[in-house]
């Protein structure tokens, strides 16, 4: 708390903080808006009628002048009524918003301030990284829009309005932004009320359809807590309830008419064609793991949804989306097996067809067998990076890790570039340890074959489980490349054991497929190791017992 007077002429900004049943965070959260300095004039929290200790948490900061807690007696059912309450309740020139379970960078709020003055910037836009609770692991949200690293151009720009950059209807957040309240307020900007999901993908449309000056920055504002284990998941994170995935729809929608009334169809356009190369895969790519009910009503939901989709919104998402979109309209039914299996491919991060490659009569290339059988438009124009090439991976493990490479001919798209090598990445996650190794291609029947060898020591981690992703970079005769992830064969399902390394170190091996078929290693040497077996071995002892 601050043992010193706020100065008012240097308060500009509001902070507003929700929260329910969040007595374990808030005050972090709080703590955090506090420690922004004299720029944030007060920290309004707005408790949802919550019934745990959220309002003696509260309570704990009666000594802090800028402190204003708001309860409300009955819960809203959502986000957007009690932002809207902070929003109302606001008095300075500037609004910040923060969920109770978040944190604010140090230094955030002054340097947004300072691009919002220097640009006369209506909206600022800064980075928000997604943080595994408790894993630590840092990523950045949108990174094409604010990671320059990545390749992202935006930051130190100033937008007027989004529409010369419709991709930024790629970042719907609200909470890594600051905003001019008079702007809001002029505007009747406010969330969506009640019992509505996804309200800040309403809330963002509302504001780029008001055609605000935007300024973008590579300023660090906002810290969104994943918390995968938490008893009651984020909104995020409740994919496996197919309400949730109404629920997005019905945010989509909403966002699709907020630019209709506002007479912006290319943003209307845009967003249908975000939803296709953004949303809808990944969902699809989980779909494999959901129950057939699930299915099923996931089946119809989307394809009413996408029966309401322009035909321009359609033409300009990627190839794949537009493979999927034509199949979603052609099949009544979720597809079942390989076909599907196909699909949650396609959808991958990095889209790959798998085996067999159908074609019409008439020689096309067609997604599936019928009724599946919707011809792969522009396919022969996509180059080698865009090709959905799919490599397979057999591995054995010892002193060294064996693994043997199947690239598949995609229509005749890979023998026509000419494969002549490839490059092995072992990935970590975030880690920059990456393990990587070369191979030449061979030709083989239907594809070509690699093999590499890594010893097994450089994919160990001391004191740790190590668990790898594997990727492969093909290159071709003209030095062009394209990468994607190596996937298990058709059958595979995962194998583990023990294994002797050398000098007799006792390795615990695990090789497993993911929900989308991609290959993925993990690794416990020492007295890790020892420990997962022994374990392993007392319970089943124990079991028999």
């Amino acid at each position: 708390m601050s043992e010193t007077p706020v100065q008012q002429d240097a308060a500009r900004v509001s902070v507003v903080v929700i929260s329910y049943n969040d007595a374990a965070h808030v005050g972090d959260a709080v703590r955090s808006a506090l420690a922004q300095g004299d720029a944030v004039g007060e920290v309004v929290v707005v408790d949802d009628a919550s019934e745990d200790g959220t309002p003696e948490v509260l309570a704990g900061f009666a000594d802090e002048p800028r402190v204003r807690p708001l309860i409300r007696k009955d819960n809203s059912g959502g986000c957007g009524t009690p932002r809207n309450d902070g929003i109302d309740a606001a008095v300075h020139p500037y609004v910040l918003f923060l969920d109770s379970d978040d944190l604010l960078r140090p230094g955030a709020v002054d340097g947004l301030l300072a691009v919002a003055a220097e640009r006369r910037a209506d909206v600022v836009a800064g980075v928000c990284v997604r943080r595994e609770v408790p894993g630590g692991r840092e990523t950045v949200w949108a990174p094409s829009l604010y990671d320059v690293s990545q390749g992202a151009t935006l930051p130190g720009s100033v937008l007027d309005g989004i529409g010369e950059h419709p991709e930024f209807l790629l970042d719907t957040l609200s909470v890594n932004k600051l905003y001019r309240r008079d702007f809001l307020d002029r505007h009747a900007i406010r969330f969506p009320d009640g019992a509505f999901h996804y309200e800040d993908f309403v809330f963002s449309a509302r504001v780029q359809a008001a055609g605000p000056r935007l300024a973008v920055t590579d300023v660090p504002v906002y810290v969104w807590h994943v918390r995968r284990r938490a008893a009651t998941l984020s909104i995020s994170l409740r994919r496996a309830a197919l309400t949730n995935w109404e629920h997005r729809i019905a945010a989509h929608a909403a966002v699709v008419e907020v630019f209709r009334a506002a007479d912006r169809p290319a943003l209307a356009r845009a967003a249908q064609t975000k939803f296709l190369d953004y949303d809808l895969p990944m969902y699809l790519r989980e779909l494999s793991q959901r129950t057939d009910a699930y299915r099923a009503g996931w089946w119809t939901a989307t394809r009413a949804h996408l029966a309401g989709f322009d035909a321009a919104a359609v033409a300009a998402a990627g190839a794949p989306s537009r493979w999927l979109h034509a199949a979603l309209t052609a099949l009544d039914t979720v597809p079942g097996g390989r076909e599907l299996t196909r699909f949650v491919e396609l959808a991958s991060p990095r889209p790959r067809l798998v085996p067999p490659y159908p074609r019409a009569g008439d020689g096309t290339p067609t997604l599936g067998a019928a009724p599946a059988d919707v011809p792969l438009e522009g396919l022969a124009e996509l180059g080698p990076a865009g090709l959905p090439v799919a490599v397979d991976g057999e591995v054995a493990v010892g002193a060294s890790t064996r693994l043997t490479l199947t690239v598949h001919d995609l229509y005749g798209r890979v023998g026509a570039l000419g494969p002549t090598a490839v490059r092995v990445v072992f990935a970590e996650g975030a880690s920059d340890a990456d393990v990587a190794a070369d191979a030449p291609l061979l030709p083989a029947d239907g594809g070509w074959t690699a093999t590499v060898r890594i010893p097994t020591a450089k994919l160990l981690r001391p004191g740790r489980v190590a668990s790898w992703t594997l990727l492969a970079e093909v290159r071709y005769a003209d030095g062009s490349t394209g990468t994607t992830e190596v996937r298990v064969p058709t059958g595979f399902v995962g194998r583990r054991g023990v294994v002797l390394g050398r000098l007799g170190r006792v390795l615990l091996v695990q090789v497993v497929a993911s929900a989308r078929r991609r290959l993925v290693l993990r690794y416990a040497g020492g007295l890790v190791g020892a420990r997962r077996v022994a374990s392993r071995r007392f319970k089943r002892m124990f079991a028999m017992r």
